[in-house]
């Protein structure tokens, strides 16, 4: 960090408000020579002061930091590839929801299945006794699903998954 650096971009977006710094100071609630002190680089700003700053500005604190904007370009092309991973994320999400409304979905029939074997009776014999046992078990393990994703504990799972993968 060059503290002259950032004290000449801080007196730098200073004029290009037209403004003085006293009428700066007295924004930002500090005195006039503390941001003599700002801009000549012989001190720094407090980090929250910092934030106040950047806001006050319409500039990142990494630009403060640097000392310099950063390029419109450079900006751009970030922006660009944030939009695409988000897309990304999107559909991700999108395809994972329809696979698990589909999964919900069998769940709940499953269920339907089991509660109309059992509501007439017809557990009694073995075959519907195993419709109906696998009907309740593929429900319970739909719900159990469910629970997962909804609770952020299965993404994780599908984290520590595809590490293992990766180092086998």
């Amino acid at each position: 960090m060059d503290q002259k650096k950032i004290g000449a971009f801080l007196k730098e977006l200073r004029k290009e408000k037209g403004m003085t710094q006293e009428v700066l100071a007295e924004t930002l609630g500090v005195s006039g020579r503390t941001i003599s002190r700002w801009e000549t680089g012989s001190n720094m700003p407090d980090l929250d002061i910092l934030i106040e700053i950047a806001d006050y500005y319409d500039v990142e604190i990494r630009e403060i930091l640097d000392g310099e904007r950063k390029s419109e370009r450079m900006n751009k092309e970030v922006e660009e590839t944030v939009l695409k991973v988000a897309d990304y994320s999107n559909q991700e999400k999108q395809r994972l929801t329809k696979r698990l409304c589909f999964l919900f979905s069998l769940g709940i029939i499953a269920f339907v299945i089991y509660f109309v074997l059992e509501a007439m009776e017809l557990t009694d014999i073995s075959l519907y006794d195993s419709i109906a046992s696998g009907a309740l078990g593929f429900a319970f393990g739909m719900m159990i699903v469910g629970v997962m994703y909804t609770s952020g504990f299965l993404a994780k799972y599908c984290a520590f998954k595809k590490r293992i993968a990766k180092r086998g």
